[in-house]
């Protein structure tokens, strides 16, 4: 089964520069290692390929449980510089939810 990651999560957006930090947070953290296993820097990368233009980087925070991810190059210059309606790269959180992810193992 195929489903939007806002079905088992919520997301936090912060900003630095041009760099964009989201946190993914399983509403159960029995749905962590789900996540661990289908959301990575690859997935999340393709997913957000004419957003982000640099690297992106996943940390894992099992203790919370959450992931972080750290994206280079996001903001178009940052909230000083850029000239998009979205400075601070907030709605960019609910982007990261938009994507599916399969629930099921590939056999």
């Amino acid at each position: 089964m195929r489903i939007k990651l806002y079905d088992i999560a919520h997301s936090r957006a912060g900003d630095k520069g041009n760099t964009l930090t989201l946190s993914l947070i399983p509403y159960s953290a029995d749905d962590y290692p789900l996540l661990c296993d289908r959301v990575t820097a690859d997935a999340v990368s393709r997913h957000l390929q004419y957003i982000v233009a640099g690297e992106i980087t996943r940390y894992e925070l099992p203790n919370l449980p959450a992931l972080q991810f750290v994206c280079q190059q996001a903001l178009t210059g940052g909230v000083t510089t850029s000239l998009t309606m979205d400075t601070h790269g907030k709605s960019l959180s609910y982007a990261l939810l938009e994507m599916w992810v399969d629930t099921e193992v590939n056999g």
